[in-house]
């Protein structure tokens, strides 16, 4: 038995103890965690650094505060998430326990990404724990020192049979993805994602994939350029361009493309100084294979702000192509680095036109004053998620969905969503073994009259209070009392009519 396949197994054995069904075993786990992102920050933050040159201040800014923030949240609304939840019912149903019940599903493995390995790691995790589930942890093998740290860290802090640490590369993941799992939540790209798929499909395992893709720009030329230009520079180039939801590519009116390119080099200044190279806040290509893969991405483009670049470092300096063609090679992929191509279109029309004729994106941004254009857009359109007059920042909201559509991605998580994610929303119906005449409607012989009332007692729904529910269940036992009255009432008449009949046909002989 390989060791991926030791791990699952001890996972679901501690499943199978039910010791994740109380709710107090699960505050308890998110209560450990959240005093990791305390107690272990420097260690967090040293491994971020030599993995991504992520600096002292970024890591909690960007990895570790919002998930501080997911926990709590968990923590303060798990009673509420987890209790049942009351539905609509019909009048057949009005007397009985209809609800729907969130239960765990079992054992999840979740695979995380390299480039915000904390981040994109522990917030499903946060939710699986809320749930009820045991996790089978697999930290990307491309962070190398943050992975150590992971495997190191989290057994300290919560459960480790019910939520082991599986490190390694390829051969580990695969080995991991041929054992049965009840759900999968991947976050990296197409290509891997499909190969998720596939390897779910052999169990019939659901999978999450949280993915990436070409997430479009549009600048209105009539906008406040210089705060657009700010944002977005921001949204680009943190992390060194290596965000799913960065700005990928710029549309705009041509007239407004020097505008653009000056104010974005006045902000890549301003906020990493004249030599990025030498600043604490800019990062680093996660390896050289990506840098080698970003470098050639540039090959056909006309570079109007940076370029300079350094393979010992894996640095590559905040860049803007301009005048760049659909055709270009920095637009035939997610570009996962810090270029950032201009595109020209005419008009809103056309860029409303050259976003549809793509895959969908996981981000689409907006820059408009104008409220009816970004509504335009918005309903034009299909992205995973839309951004108007900003960047990055709606990841950070726990009360939306985040989550792809089309080569994006599918499934959604953050806040409530990840729970309802990873648990069975089970539906429940209880009812009493009472008020048969009312059910009588069901059974045979069928007959119009039946159908009647059928159609009224199924059809009609109703959402109601204590006392609305207490007066229609007086009114159904005075109805199931007046069924059983006509049907005593009937059958009398038969026997009756019937001895009539036999008293009439006696007579005669």
């Amino acid at each position: 038995m390989s060791q991926e396949q030791k791990a699952v197994e001890r996972a679901r054995k501690a499943f199978r103890t039910g010791r994740t069904k109380p709710l107090e075993y699960r505050i308890t786990q998110l209560k450990n965690l959240q005093r990791l992102f305390v107690e272990r920050q420097k260690e967090i933050a040293d491994a971020l650094k030599k993995d991504l040159n992520k600096s002292e201040f970024g890591t909690p800014l960007y990895e570790t505060l919002g998930l501080e923030g997911e926990i709590s949240m968990a923590i303060s609304k798990l009673a509420e998430w987890a209790m049942p939840r009351p539905v609509t019912k019909n009048l057949l149903t009005i007397s009985d326990q209809v609800y729907i019940q969130p239960e765990p599903l079992g054992v999840v493995l979740i695979i995380g990404a390299w480039n915000y390995p904390w981040a994109v790691t522990i917030q499903p995790l946060i939710g699986a724990i809320a749930a009820g589930n045991a996790v089978v942890i697999k930290p990307s093998e491309v962070c190398v020192h943050t992975s150590k740290v992971m495997e190191t860290l989290l057994p300290l802090y919560i459960d480790k049979e019910m939520f082991p640490v599986v490190t390694g590369g390829v051969a580990e993941t695969q080995e991991l993805l041929k054992q049965r799992f009840d759900h999968i939540f991947y976050t990296g790209n197409c290509a891997v994602g499909k190969l998720i798929m596939e390897a779910g499909a052999k169990h019939l395992t659901p999978v999450t994939l949280e993915l990436g893709g070409k997430s479009p720009c549009y600048i209105d030329k009539n906008c406040d350029i210089s705060i657009a230009c700010r944002r977005i520079a921001w949204g680009k180039y943190t992390n060194c361009g290596q965000t799913c939801i960065a700005p990928d590519y710029i549309l705009c009116d041509p007239s407004i493309q020097d505008r653009v390119i000056e104010e974005i080099k006045k902000n890549v200044k301003d906020f990493y100084t004249e030599d990025p190279k030498s600043c604490t806040d800019y990062g680093r290509i996660i390896n050289q294979r990506h840098f080698k893969r970003v470098m050639t991405l540039m090959e056909d483009s006309v570079v109007a702000i940076g370029g300079e670049n350094d393979e010992s470092e894996c640095y590559i300096a905040p860049t803007v192509l301009r005048d760049v063609k659909p055709e270009a090679k920095v637009m035939q992929e997610e570009i996962f680095g810090p270029l950032l191509p201009i595109l020209s279109v005419g008009s809103v029309d056309e860029a409303i036109d050259f976003i549809n004729q793509r895959e969908k994106p996981l981000a689409l941004y907006v820059f408009s004053s104008d409220n009816k254009l970004i509504k335009r857009m918005i309903s034009e359109t299909s992205s995973g998620g839309v951004l108007a007059n900003d960047c990055l920042v709606h990841f950070s909201v726990s009360s939306l969905p985040f989550g792809g559509v089309g080569n994006s991605g599918m499934g959604c998580y953050h806040g409530k969503f990840t729970f309802d994610q990873l648990s069975h929303l089970r539906g429940c119906l209880i009812k009493q073994l009472k008020m048969e005449g009312v059910n009588n409607m069901r059974y045979p012989p069928h007959t119009a009259k039946k159908l009647d009332w059928a159609r009224f007692f199924i059809l009609k729904q109703v959402e109601m209070g204590k006392l609305a529910r207490m007066a229609v269940m007086a009114l159904l036992v005075v109805a199931a009392a007046v069924m059983i009255q006509v049907k005593k009432k009937t059958s009398e008449m038969i026997m009756t009519h019937g001895q009539s009949v036999i008293d009439n046909i006696n007579t005669n002989d």
